[in-house]
């Protein structure tokens, strides 16, 4: 994806912001009007209790939902001060004040045709201009602008897909009517067939903590794996099938999504038996001192037509010329990873997360963000003990790593996707997010959101880089 590096003046981008504002204050108007007057029940109270327990035992004779209509619309705006750089490469940060800023809005329609299927429809609009072109960071700073595509509303099929559900017995528990999810009830047994247009971490790597850049934290490294290089377009989507085991705490699904053409391009390769990216994830659901929680382990294997960072170091050492990832892509190459999730829940009103993951960085980051290995944790707190049961409290931090060949790559003047300041004094990048949403209704909620990132791009020479963002935010 091509972004232009920075606004043009003061006037474009406020008529940009006029826009999107617009259309954010229309849904949030709508949303006031259809909701209802009263006030939502505080988590683990004995009300909320009492009410998911009639919601449980009333649920089983309850008709399933036959269709659902969901909409969202998120408004990003974020600052980046100046900061110390001694250079500046190609895809560097730039050192420089800069703004950003990111609107999506998605209508998500959900059908069932007939007993345990279910079809989804999802429309999108984007736009949005992200910091230095999309430039200058393993960890960037704002998940939404993965889907953004300039200054102009883009508006684009995100989701198309069917999902058959097989139920084999066991208990039953409730299922609530969400986007992409229509209410009912399943059996804690069952097999689940998803198979369409839509994005791998809709069904991988979840975590109720940290999963979600419109309400939850918004750095790339935090919202997921950091080193899962999962197949997906320029906006984070992909064309694939997963099959689903759940019974009672287990969970075990197996997937496989086509790639893109290129190295983080938007047009696919639909040759699914071909090119292709594998994941494997097994999920276990537990009770720890009272409290829910849930681990979950990936492994994935990419085959695409990616570069090695050793095939590019060896030509440029023959030729002499800086190395260029372009001018070894010799043919189709694998890559392999693995990730641990942990999401636990401490309290009522306290959840933490944590996440591990290791690529063995020996080929080009393909699809996702320049991060070969990572590790990040935080807590997200609802806001209950200080009188505001609805607002949440996030803080986060991640730790993100390089394979040797991929720093030798950099330090040599090469260029990555996303990365590539011309020369590289090697550090891990640090990350630290802290974010306050507070809850305007029911459906809607503002953020204020602090990053503050070393060792940006894992150069220890320029940095630290702090990012301040505003986020506006509505779903009914």
């Amino acid at each position: 994806m091509r972004q232009q590096r920075t606004f043009n003046n003061k006037m474009g981008f406020g008529k940009l912001c006029t826009g999107t504002l617009m259309s954010l204050c229309l849904m949030w108007g709508l949303t006031a009007h259809a909701q209802h007057s009263a006030e939502p029940v505080p988590a683990g109270s004995e009300e909320a209790s009492a009410a998911a327990s009639a919601t449980d035992a009333g649920g089983a004779g309850a008709e399933p939902e036959k269709w659902n209509a969901k909409f969202q619309a998120t408004y990003v705006w974020q600052r980046k001060p100046s900061f110390s750089a001694p250079y500046t490469g190609e895809k560097s940060l730039l050192p420089g004040r800069e703004r950003s800023y990111s609107f999506t809005t998605t209508a998500s329609l959900g059908y069932r045709p007939w007993a345990g299927g279910e079809v989804y429809l999802d429309l999108e609009g984007a736009q949005g201009i992200p910091l230095s072109g999309l430039a200058g960071l393993g960890g960037f700073t704002n998940g939404e602008l993965a889907k953004t595509s300039g200054a102009k509303l883009k508006l684009y099929r995100a989701r198309a897909f069917l999902r058959q559900t097989w139920n084999q017995g066991g208990e039953q528990e409730a299922v609530e009517s969400e986007a992409r999810q229509l209410a009912g009830m399943v059996d804690k047994r069952r097999t689940v067939l998803t198979v369409g247009n839509l994005a791998v971490i809709d069904l991988f790597d979840n975590n109720r903590y940290s999963h979600d850049p419109r309400t939850q934290f918004m750095n790339w490294s935090l919202m997921a794996q950091g080193a899962f290089d999962y197949a997906a377009d320029a906006r984070g989507y992909s064309w694939g099938a997963v099959l689903e085991w759940f019974h009672d705490d287990w969970e075990v699904r197996f997937g496989r999504f086509i790639q893109p053409k290129e190295p983080n391009g938007q047009p696919l390769d639909y040759r699914i038996f071909k090119h292709y990216g594998d994941q494997l994830e097994v999920a276990h659901a537990h009770t720890l001192a009272g409290q829910p929680g849930k681990l979950r382990a990936l492994v994935f294997r990419n085959h695409a037509v990616m570069t090695r960072y050793g095939d590019a170091l060896s030509l440029a050492a023959q030729t002499g010329a800086v190395p260029d990832l372009n001018a070894a892509r010799y043919g189709a190459r694998s890559k392999q990873g693995f990730g641990i999730n942990l999401e636990q829940a401490l309290s009522d009103d306290v959840g933490l997360f944590a996440r591990g993951s290791w690529a063995d960085g020996k080929t080009e980051i393909y699809a996702f963000t320049e991060i070969d290995r990572s590790l990040s944790a935080g807590l997200l707190i609802q806001g209950r003990k200080w009188g505001r049961a609805n607002d949440t409290l996030g803080i986060g931090v991640a730790r993100n790593f390089l394979s040797s060949t991929h720093r030798q790559y950099l330090a040599e003047g090469g260029v990555g996707a996303f990365i590539g300041d011309g020369r590289l004094n090697y550090k891990p990048e640090n990350i630290l997010e802290m974010f306050y949403s507070v809850a305007i209704s029911k459906q809607s909620s503002i953020s204020f959101d602090w990053q503050h990132i070393r060792n940006p791009a894992y150069n220890a020479d320029r940095g630290p880089v702090n990012a301040l963002a505003v986020r506006l935010h509505t779903e009914f």
